[in-house]
């Protein structure tokens, strides 16, 4: 279980700062702009309310982040004054994030089988494959590390 860390008031503060930002683009973005990052995080709508809503002092999950900014496309002002306020709510949660691969939406046509049920099984079929690719790719990029091409060459030999 992890424990607890008590935030000072200050650093409450600038957590409802940087979600007052992260409030205010949401509200000049288009409809159907959170569900998107709802969906992103693999998360509910609610969850979005919940981050973007000062009242709630709850942090945003630094792994997050990237996420959000790219659905949401802060301008790059928004993004300085957000990841400031961020830091000086979390001193060193930022030091955490680990550069993470960049993913792009990519639209599939699929034929319709007239059929609700089966069309949502191939949906989920669709997503259960881009998820298993993403792992693989994932697998990929940490095998070849740098320093790592000599070890994955003397384990194939």
């Amino acid at each position: 279980m992890r424990a607890k860390l008590r935030q000072t008031p200050q650093q409450l503060e600038w957590v409802a700062v940087y979600k007052r930002i992260l409030q205010s683009v949401l509200e000049r973005r288009p409809s159907g702009t959170r569900q998107r990052l709802a969906d992103a995080l693999g998360k509910n709508r609610s969850f979005i309310s919940q981050i973007s809503n000062p009242i709630y002092p709850t942090p945003i999950p630094v792994q997050h982040l990237e996420t959000i900014f790219a659905i949401t496309h802060f301008s790059r002002s928004e993004k300085e004054e957000f990841l400031r306020a961020y830091r000086n709510a979390h001193p060193r949660r930022l030091t955490l994030l680990k550069p993470r691969v960049r993913f792009r939406k990519l639209s599939v046509n699929v034929p319709d089988l007239g059929d609700p049920q089966l069309n949502a099984r191939i949906d989920e079929c669709v997503r259960e494959f881009v998820e298993k690719l993403g792992t693989v790719i994932r697998m990929s990029i940490a095998r070849n590390k740098p320093g790592e091409e000599q070890r994955n060459e003397e384990a194939d030999q």
